[in-house]
């Protein structure tokens, strides 16, 4: 059975992308050099470039993996689980080979830092970490329990594992600032009539 707050939850998250999305495309057809230069100026520094581009691709990730999970469980769409040989191939692997993968491009020093790789590749592996964290941590349940407990009470321990690791993730990340200045400028610029 669906938690009750499910869907309430899916839809507060794609409206408030939608109203992100809207006030940034907003400022990228009034203004794109503001909406850039706004970007640039709250990231300038690589490392929290990344944290915020972790951050956001790790929510992103949580809540569609959530969506399409729900949809596999109540068999909406052509969506069905990854089974090989009988064996059901749960998203956690993804997540697990996707970090061993960000953490090997770590060691190798790609995508650290822009002196010693591009800033594309710093950005890539940072979106890469999220989604990872995300695939990994949304199956944070089975991993501790050691059986498939997704929809069951105990599975709410990887929604509480998500929230935890994905507030520590945004609070490092400091994206808040950015939201803010980015609503700020999009309402001076709705409210002058640019």
């Amino acid at each position: 059975m669906t938690p009750v707050w499910f869907w309430p939850a899916v839809i507060a998250v794609a409206v408030a992308a939608a109203l992100l999305l809207a006030v940034w495309g907003h400022l990228s057809l009034r203004a794109p050099a503001a909406a850039v230069g706004l970007y640039r100026r709250h990231f300038a520094d690589l490392g929290r470039e990344r944290l915020f581009l972790a951050s956001l691709s790790f929510f992103t990730t949580f809540v569609l993996v959530r969506a399409l999970t729900h949809a596999i469980r109540v068999g909406t769409g052509p969506f069905r689980d990854l089974t090989t040989r009988g064996l059901h191939v749960h998203h956690l692997v993804w997540g697990i080979l996707l970090l061993l993968a960000v953490g090997l491009c770590w060691l190798a020093r790609i995508g650290v830092d822009a002196a010693r790789g591009s800033r594309t590749a710093a950005r890539l592996t940072a979106l890469l970490y999220g989604v990872g964290a995300a695939l990994t941590l949304d199956e944070f349940a089975l991993w501790l329990r050691l059986e498939d407990v997704y929809w069951s009470p105990q599975g709410r321990e990887s929604v509480e594992a998500v929230l935890l690791f994905g507030g520590v993730l945004a609070v490092m990340a400091g994206g808040g600032r950015f939201f803010r200045a980015l609503v700020r400028r999009s309402l001076r610029l709705l409210i002058r009539g640019e």
